[in-house]
């Protein structure tokens, strides 16, 4: 087997490092955009590096690409996971985080997170899909009663939890979708329970 060559290595780096930034693998169009070359350039690399075992794809799908070594080294030394706690349904009147609303819970690397508690809720409705945040998804989040500015936060409102963009204004809070279709929250009574910190999905 003839071995990789530089710009095949440049190549091969690249994905190694796009999946461990955003936790999928990116596309063709987005390796021939980066190293400035034509699709076709991008996918004789890609097949290249298959052929070469380096990493596994199935070029008729989207972000199907995975790095062979990486997967090996995994399973030799399989990484610490943590299990956080999944909420189900909130009954309105009680307070989110307490043992009724506890639904299983969700396997997150813990590599991923910091020091502190963390739950997850699964995400309802499209009014944050413009933060790349969808219906079904599974967002992780940190618990804390503050947030800056900016951030996206859970946050109890009149007893109901939302999933929204977090601004203190002068005398109220707005949360604002990341959604046209979605008009702000603007309240002076809101609870932060937590901030986002990671989003898990599943294409099954």
């Amino acid at each position: 087997m003839r071995p990789i060559t530089k710009r095949q290595q440049e190549v091969l780096e690249f994905i190694r490092t796009f999946i461990r930034k955003n936790k999928y693998p990116p596309t063709i169009r987005e390796i021939s955009e980066y190293f400035g070359i034509s699709v076709k350039g991008a996918h004789d690399h890609v097949k290249a590096l298959q052929k070469k075992q380096a990493i596994r794809c199935d070029t008729n799908r989207s972000r199907a690409i995975e790095i062979l070594d990486e997967e090996k080294e995994q399973q030799e030394s399989p990484e610490p996971i943590r299990q956080i706690p999944m909420l189900g349904s909130v009954a309105a009147g009680l307070p989110v985080l307490v043992e009724e609303n506890y639904d299983g819970s969700v396997e997150v690397p813990a590599s991923l997170l910091k020091k502190g508690d963390y739950f997850a809720l699964q995400v309802q409705g499209d009014s944050m899909t413009g933060a790349g945040i969808m219906d079904g998804d599974i967002a992780v989040i940190a618990q804390t009663p503050v947030a800056e500015n900016g951030s996206i936060v859970v946050a109890m409102v009149d007893e109901a939890v939302t999933i929204k963009r977090f601004f203190r204004e002068s005398n109220r809070v707005q949360l604002k979708a990341e959604n046209p279709a979605y008009t702000p929250i603007y309240t002076r009574d809101v609870r932060i329970l937590g901030t986002l910190a990671h989003v898990i999905r599943s294409y099954e």
